[in-house]
């Protein structure tokens, strides 16, 4: 949709259409497969659309942080590929990388998803555990893809056997898993006009007012908020907050239900 001109997308939604014929609280085909990088601990593919997002975990030993002397450590990182979008060029990170990863990890650091107490080794080893995720084409909401991809990838993570002098031995897949509790994901919605729209695609996302990403996480057995990332020109009505906030709860749900 790359190309379609933002004024026709906000008559469109004007008249209570999208141009690919969904509802407004409607996702595009969600698609997410486990297990697709052999050489990482933990991997997924996942398509919403045509956007499509890889995301691997790699696990190390390292130095805790002082803040957290008896817990693992999470590190998340995102690089676009040249090849995802014109858009996209090689380098260092840019903006857009940097503020998807952190979206990403506010998810999950904040939903409290993992045990990082178990994944303490010694007073000065525990578990580090890394997330890179690639983006393989870009056609809108990258952020509800990236974080389904690393999370799909987390559960699908198997901590590495240890050697005697405490070494990860990465040449046998170890068969135990990350200590998750619980499944954060990301929801995100625009304001094009006077319409809430869920799952952007890149055509919405460029003729947007304002953009909205809500982490959900199951806990216990109600839904939590554990994140939240506002982007677009313009400011939001309590009443679109709210608003948003209701359909998070419902589409978080049904996204949860993709991972296995």
């Amino acid at each position: 949709m790359i190309g379609i001109d933002s004024e026709l997308i906000r008559e469109i939604v004007a008249r209570d259409k999208r141009i690919d014929n969904r509802s407004f609280d409607e996702y595009r085909n969600v698609v997410v497969e486990q297990g697709v990088v052999k050489q990482a601990e933990g991997s997924a593919r996942v398509r919403i659309g045509n956007t499509e997002v890889i995301a691997g975990v790699k696990m190390g030993v390292g130095e805790p942080f002082p803040d957290t002397p008896n817990e693992g450590v999470l590190m998340v990182a995102a690089e676009f590929l040249p090849l995802a979008s014109p858009e996209f060029e090689s380098g260092p990170p840019g903006e857009e990388s940097i503020e998807l990863a952190r979206v990403v990890d506010r998810a999950i650091r904040e939903s409290k998803a993992i045990d990082f107490k178990k994944l303490f080794i010694t007073e000065e080893k525990v578990w580090m555990v890394y997330i890179d995720i690639d983006i393989l084409d870009d056609d809108g909401n990258l952020f509800d893809a990236a974080c389904l991809a690393a999370v799909a990838a987390l559960k699908n993570a198997k901590i590495p056997e240890l050697d005697e002098k405490q070494a990860p031995v990465y040449e046998k897949k170890g068969t135990q898993p990350l200590p998750m509790n619980s499944i954060p994901v990301s929801t995100t919605f625009v304001k094009i006009g006077n319409n809430i729209l869920t799952d952007p695609s890149l055509a919405e996302l460029e003729a947007m007012d304002a953009r909205l990403t809500v982490g959900t996480v199951n806990a216990g057995d109600g839904i939590q908020f554990c994140s939240m990332q506002k982007g677009g020109a313009t400011g939001l009505a309590v009443e679109d907050v709210e608003k948003i906030l209701e359909m998070a709860e419902r589409k978080g749900d049904e996204l949860r239900k993709k991972i296995k």
